[in-house]
């Protein structure tokens, strides 16, 4: 019967999780599971997670589904809960279907690998940009490097419900500024660790802010855009003197740690860099 994996979403064709998900199964000798690519939308998300049979281990989710995802799940893993975003779904005997989140392990691994001094307890500067989903991800993963009072720099505050709420049930403080302003401008150039969660082109305001500074090596910038790299804000960052984390990594580590979750095997990292590498270059 073999078993099965895929990754949703709307639009979702140009995801790269089958690369990432299918050079781990060839690494592992898993040659009896399959990795697809569906384009589902909200309203049809739990139709389709309730038609699959016993042959299917998890499901990958990108926008719009990962909110939904929540609601659907019998089990939500804490640090999913706390986020308050499901980007794995995971078959488990009986029917049961459990919640996770690996977005959080990818943006700590991403930096990690980027840096070079990794951030820990000495980092105490972070500034996200954006306020939305993934934001809440980035608030999780710097408090996991010894970063609890975070900058987020947002256009509108009034917008940042999203953060708010991640923030209470990770009792970390951070603070809000508003796009723009001097304050922000300040932020930005003072952080240790910036993570970018923005769509493509969207942080591209903040690149004349970085005309004629100069950075320090350490000081690192994480941008999740993971086409058209590197970004403006990327190359303006590294231009100044900084350090990038391009996006790729962090779907490289969170991909990784989906096929441990859905396999039971440690997710083969080098083997998916390979392959991703190769779908990015062509």
């Amino acid at each position: 019967m073999g078993h099965h994996a895929a990754v949703l979403g709307h639009p979702v064709a140009h995801s790269l999780s089958p690369v990432l998900h299918r050079a781990a199964y060839a690494e592992l000798g898993l040659s009896d599971w399959t990795y697809e690519l569906h384009d589902v939308d909200e309203p049809d998300l739990e139709a389709f997670v309730r038609s699959r049979d016993g042959s299917w281990a998890g499901l990958s989710l990108t926008m719009p589904l990962k909110q939904r995802a929540m609601a659907l799940s019998d089990h939500v893993e804490s640090l999913a809960k706390v986020v308050g975003v499901v980007n794995t779904l995971l078959f488990q005997p009986g029917g049961l279907l459990i919640g996770a989140n690996t977005d959080v392990h990818g943006l700590v691994q991403a930096l990690r690998e980027a840096t070079p001094q990794a951030p820990g307890a000495d980092a105490r500067r972070g500034v996200i940009i954006g306020a939305g989903a993934t934001a809440a991800a980035a608030l999780a993963a710097l408090g996991e490097l010894g970063i609890h009072a975070p900058v987020v720099l947002t256009r509108s505050v009034g917008r940042a419900g999203v953060v708010m709420r991640a923030a209470g049930r990770m009792g970390v403080t951070p603070s809000y500024v508003t796009l723009g302003t001097d304050q922000a401008r300040a932020e930005l150039l003072g952080a240790d660790v910036v993570i970018s969660t923005v769509p493509h082109g969207a942080a591209d305001p903040l690149v004349g802010l970085l005309d004629g500074v100069a950075l320090e090596a350490d000081q690192v910038l994480l941008d999740v855009v993971y086409e058209g790299w590197p970004t403006a804000i990327a190359s303006a960052w590294r231009a100044a003197g900084g350090s990038i984390s391009p996006g790729y990594l962090m779907l490289l580590h969170q991909a990784a740690e989906q096929v441990r979750l859905m396999t039971g095997r440690p997710g083969p990292v080098e083997a998916m860099r390979a392959a991703l590498m190769q779908a990015l270059a062509d």
